[in-house]
């Protein structure tokens, strides 16, 4: 298990019209630390943004893709991406209103 802070485990918000239509659920995308377990997510959200009381976290572990660039092959980092559900009720995460 990983010593992270909890300013270290959520990296960006994931802005995608799918995400956007999940949040009238109450469902939030994030990318996180590929180190970083459900329950430190879980911490991480509720410090992070006041009121927020998470319910659940879904997380997805997405492997690098292949790459080329004319006969040298590589590949991208990986992605670890978390959906968190909120509790009826709490406070909507601020970052994701009014876009």
């Amino acid at each position: 298990m990983a010593d992270l802070k909890y300013y270290d485990v959520i990296l960006a918000p994931i802005v995608t019209e799918k995400s956007m239509n999940t949040m009238s659920e109450k469902k939030y995308a994030f990318s996180v630390n590929p180190d970083a377990t459900k329950t430190q997510i879980k911490e991480a959200v509720e410090k992070m943004f006041a009121g927020a009381k998470v319910a659940k976290v879904n997380t997805m572990n997405l492997d690098g893709k292949n790459r080329r660039r004319g006969m040298t092959q590589g590949k991208t980092s990986e992605v670890k991406k978390a959906i968190v559900q909120l509790t009826a009720d709490s406070a909507d995460i601020e970052i994701f209103t009014g876009l």
